[in-house]
């Protein structure tokens, strides 16, 4: 038998490894999260990669000129970021989330001023708004593999559904909202298959932020310039609803993902205004800071985070109370947002 002095070394030593292990297995769980905050920091050109658990930055990448938005693949391993500049420049950004690191850039060409992103069936699709159009980008390719005009004005903000046969965009300066929707083809033959019939919608003017319903039954715009939002009924393809919501300089509107609730932020105004969807009216305004501009609801409903602009930080806020709980330092005028993971 070995002596009772080794034993108890023996015993000393294995209690320290299984403390390190564990201690090391906390900060694994701290510096890589199986879901993440996407935040993008426009005036300093950066990712910021944010552990939600603990609202603590894992990670800053610079992510190229004049970054706006933000879309993270399906399967979480790739972000996608739009450096816009107005039409100045006509490049996304591509980064590897779990490496951390920023790959080649995809060159968009003559498409410039990108801005909306949306990640659907495989593919980035996006605006081009000093083209007045939209596109998408197929991987397999690597190239832009479908363009079309909108003939509108500042096409801003996208929208794809899932079967790939719906695209909705905000028009700015023209005051208008675009419904695409495929004719033939298929979604699994591609977006270049079939044809494409465009429906604009005259809505309130400075229409830029916008969400389609979790049914798909309507179509909600805030209307910056106006103050109002603009309720499309998808089915008719005409504003049924225009509600005078005071929410001038509105940036974005989002639903909660059971559809009760439109958040809407403003880059003039304080708070955040509440809307029922039912009723139409408000349900409260809830203190940010001092202006707001990007929303992203938190997939299993129990957050939505708001970027604070002009305040450098990301506020939370608890969908249940309706309440600040949180904020995230996010550097200088944080903006787009995105959720990677459930």
């Amino acid at each position: 038998m070995l002596p009772r002095l080794i034993v108890m070394k023996i015993k000393s030593w294995l209690f320290i490894l299984v403390v390190l292990l564990l201690r090391a297995r906390r900060l694994d769980a701290q510096t890589a999260p199986d879901s993440a905050l996407l935040i993008l920091a426009k005036e300093d050109n950066t990712l910021l990669i944010v552990n939600p658990a603990s609202l603590k930055v894992t990670a800053k990448l610079p992510v190229g000129p004049d970054p706006h938005e933000v879309i993270a693949s399906a399967d979480g391993t790739t972000a996608y970021i739009s450096n816009y500049g107005g039409g100045a420049y006509n490049t996304l950004t591509v980064v590897d989330l779990a490496a951390k690191k920023v790959l080649p850039a995809i060159d968009l060409g003559a498409l410039r001023g990108p801005h909306g992103l949306a990640f659907a069936g495989g593919r980035v699709w996006f605006t081009a708004e000093a083209a007045k159009a939209i596109g998408s980008y197929d991987f397999g390719t690597k190239r832009v593999d479908w363009i079309m005009g909108t003939g509108q004005n500042r096409t801003h903000m996208i929208y794809v559904s899932s079967d790939l046969n719906q695209i909705v965009t905000t028009n700015v300066s023209s005051a208008s909202v675009s419904i695409i929707e495929k004719i033939g083809g298929g979604a699994a033959t591609g977006p270049s298959s079939g044809d494409w019939k465009e429906t604009v919608v005259p809505v309130g003017r400075g229409s830029e932020g916008f969400d389609v319903s979790p049914d798909g039954k309507e179509i909600w715009v805030a209307n910056a310039d106006d103050g109002t939002v603009s309720i499309i009924d998808v089915a008719s393809k005409r504003v049924m609803d225009t509600l005078a919501a005071n929410v001038k300089g509105a940036n974005r509107l989002k639903f909660t993902l059971d559809g009760k609730l439109a958040f809407i932020s403003s880059l003039s105004k304080p708070d955040i205004a509440v809307l029922d969807r039912v009723t139409r009216k408000e349900v409260k305004r809830i203190k940010v800071g001092d202006g707001a501009a990007g929303i992203l609801m938190q997939p299993d409903g129990s957050r939505v985070y708001v970027a604070c602009s002009p305040d450098g930080y990301v506020a939370v806020i608890d969908l249940h109370s309706l309440e600040v709980v949180g904020r995230v330092e996010a550097g200088q005028g944080p903006d787009g947002l995105a959720w990677v993971g459930h």
